[in-house]
């Protein structure tokens, strides 16, 4: 059986500017998701790895490393199938107007449908990204790989995987540096985790407990 860790990159600035990132190039960690890869990669340290796949924007490739620094025998290696959503036209555009439209509802409330302009239709999204993860699962037999991606395209998976349908798929929640443990055979997929952050709980008591005792 092969064990698929789905991670999503750590946090960055960009969501302050109230934009959609989208592919836009230039968005990295900041000083928090620095912190938030640091936990996730020393949470895989001892995990047996046989290979790590990134979406190839910074966000994600910086968040590999972290994992990558406990594991120096493997290479990153850069995935477009499990890249970021194709937004077209509203790539970089303002989050406030793109709520105007009338294709808002229809993004929020029946993602089946939606075809973003110049862009993805987003059960293309759901169908690129599975049918990945099963090509990798048999270039996998029976090892532990990660795949360092973004929210939707991984809450789209694990809908998949779950039996979810697509409409539904913002139901589910998948945090900044959170992994999502995916086990799959000959038969009956597996989910053992979803949105795992207990590496990152673990951290901001840490910094909580660090930051008392300096006020004292």
């Amino acid at each position: 059986m092969t064990t698929i860790l789905l991670i999503r990159h750590a946090v960055n600035d960009y969501v302050k500017t109230g934009r959609l990132a989208g592919w836009t190039p230039g968005v990295h960690l900041n000083e928090d998701g620095e912190r938030q890869a640091a936990a996730l990669g020393e949470r895989l340290a001892d995990a047996p790895l046989r290979a790590i796949y990134a979406s190839p924007l910074e966000r994600t490739v910086q968040t590999a490393q972290a994992i990558q620094q406990y594991h120096p025998h493997l290479q990153i290696q850069h995935n477009q199938a499990v890249g970021e959503v194709r937004y077209g036209d509203w790539e970089d555009k303002s989050i406030a107007a793109l709520r105007e439209r009338k294709m808002w509802a229809v993004v929020q409330e029946y993602p089946s449908r939606a075809v973003f302009p110049n862009g993805e239709a987003m059960r293309d999204v759901q169908t690129r990204a599975v049918t990945e993860i099963e090509r990798l699962t048999g270039q996998h037999p029976d090892e532990m790989i990660a795949i360092v991606s973004h929210a939707d395209l991984i809450k789209m998976v694990l809908a998949h995987y779950l039996g979810v349908h697509l409409d539904n798929f913002q139901r589910i929640v998948v945090s900044p540096a959170s992994v999502s443990t995916l086990m799959l055979g000959h038969s009956r997929p597996f989910l053992g985790a979803m949105n795992d952050t207990a590496h990152i709980e673990y951290m901001e008591r840490e910094k909580k407990r660090n930051d008392s005792r300096e006020a004292n």
